[in-house]
C-alpha cells in the first residue's frame, strides 16, 4: 500500500505547528518497512488533492477545532470530517476538508485519515507548543504509528530526538538547514 504522512500547519501560530512538528518528529524517530513517505505540508491547502489521487492511503496529522478538552488526539476518517462542520477554523482545515468533498465526487480517492489534536493556543505568534498540546503529543504519535500498523507497516524506533529539539530547530535557520542527526 503506498502510504502518505503529511504535516499540516503554520509553526508560526503556536499549537497550529503540531502537524508539522509531528511529521519531522516521526521522520527523525522512526524507521518504516515498506517505506513511507513523509511530507511537511505546511498550509498545503488545495494541493492535497494531488495526494489524495496519487496514494492509497493519506494519514493527515494537523489540530482538530473540536469543543474538547486541548490535548485530546482524535484519528477521524474521512467520511467523519465531511460532515464535521466544526472542524473547520483555521484556513488549512477548511482546506483539507473542502479538497475531502471534492475529491469524494471522484473515481479514485485514497483512504484519508486525519489524526489530530486539540489545541490550546492557534492565534499567538510563537514558534512552540502550549503544555497541553506539548502533553498530548505522545498519543498522537502513537496514534499515528497504530494506524500505520494497521496498514501494515512495520514501523521500529531508530532515535530519540526529543520534541523540544525538534522544535528548537525551527527557531535556529542555520540549525533548521541541518539535519538533526548531525
Amino acid at each position: 500500500m503506498d502510504i502518505v504522512i503529511i504535516g499540516i500547519g503554520n509553526i508560526l501560530f503556536k499549537d497550529e505547528g503540531v502537524g508539522v512538528y509531528a511529521v519531522r518528529y516521526l521522520e527523525e524517530n522512526y524507521d518504516f518497512f515498506p517505506p513511507v513517505d513523509m511530507i511537511d505540508g505546511g498550509t498545503l491547502g488545495f494541493g492535497l488533492m494531488s495526494y489524495y489521487q496519487t496514494y492509497k492511503k493519506v494519514l493527515i496529522l494537523d489540530t482538530l477545532s473540536i469543543n474538547d478538552t486541548p490535548g485530546t488526539v482524535y484519528n477521524l476518517p474521512s467520511e467523519a470530517l465531511i460532515g464535521l462542520g466544526n472542524y473547520r477554523k483555521t484556513a488549512h482545515e477548511v482546506e483539507v476538508v473542502e479538497m475531502l468533498e471534492i475529491c469524494s465526487m471522484l473515481e479514485s480517492i485514497a483512504q484519508v485519515s486525519v489524526i489530530g489534536i486539540i489545541p490550546e493556543d492557534i492565534k499567538s505568534v510563537d514558534i512552540s507548543l502550549s503544555d497541553s498540546v506539548k502533553n498530548g503529543f505522545g498519543g498522537l504519535i502513537d496514534e499515528a504509528v497504530k494506524e500505520l500498523r494497521r496498514c501494515g507497516v512495520k514501523v521500529s524506533r531508530k532515535r530519540d530526538f526529543s520534541l523540544e529539539k525538534i522544535i528548537a530547530s525551527y527557531n535556529s535557520p542555520s540549525q533548521n538547514a541541518l539535519h538533526l542527526s548531525t
